[in-house]
């Protein structure tokens, strides 16, 4: 058994482990943590820039992986701190939003402003306990290449986003989006897809 999961078997130990890597009741690392530990551990591809006025808040014991030519704009968020956060090459990372892992995003996708991709809900079912005490739940959300999300959208727990495929600004995505479709609305319906045969976009 490596030291990794001698650390996750044991609750005193664990507990040890988070208390030195981020303050008790923070979701962002220490800053020891973000100066000698992250830049070993994480990836941060060639070319890629990570703007002066964002949170990344990663640590060590989950991945976070930036490719090459790829940007997070200012007042963007970044968290892996529930699951890995892997994002592709020449992908551009909009102004204010916010990417709580587990989430994959492939290459070439456009994010626009004030996006949210959350991989991890909350639960909620014993009336008895405070949410915030509650499990939380993860289910990892995959980009696929050449997307472009629009503003304002949300990208729930678990969604899937097809190559090539479009989500309108404002929109609410709660279940897979298929290759080559455009989507809107809350919950997101698709709108329109690609047709081959035809070789034009049509609406649904």
């Amino acid at each position: 058994m490596s030291f990794k999961e001698k650390i996750k078997q044991n609750a005193r130990l664990k507990q040890l482990a988070l208390r030195l890597l981020m303050p008790e009741n923070q979701a962002r690392p220490r800053l020891w943590v973000r100066w000698f530990v992250n830049p070993f551990y994480h990836h941060k591809g060639k070319g890629s820039l990570i703007r002066r006025r964002t949170r990344i808040d990663v640590l060590p014991f989950n991945p976070f992986v930036l490719g090459a030519h790829s940007t997070i704009e200012d007042f963007a968020t970044v968290n892996n701190g529930m699951g890995g956060v892997f994002i592709g090459e020449h992908v551009r990372v909009g102004i204010g939003n916010v990417l709580i892992g587990p989430v994959r995003i492939g290459n070439h996708v456009i994010i626009a402003q004030n996006v949210v991709m959350s991989g991890l809900n909350h639960g909620y079912q014993d009336p008895d306990m405070p949410i915030s005490l509650q499990p939380c739940e993860t289910a990892e959300i995959n980009i696929e290449a050449d997307c472009w999300i629009g503003a304002n959208a949300v990208i729930t727990a678990g969604v899937s986003i097809g190559k090539h495929s479009v989500v309108a600004g404002g929109s609410v995505v709660t279940r897979d989006v298929p290759p080559f479709s455009i989507v809107a609305g809350n919950p997101a319906r698709i709108i329109k897809q690609f047709d081959p045969g035809s070789n034009t976009w049509k609406k649904v």
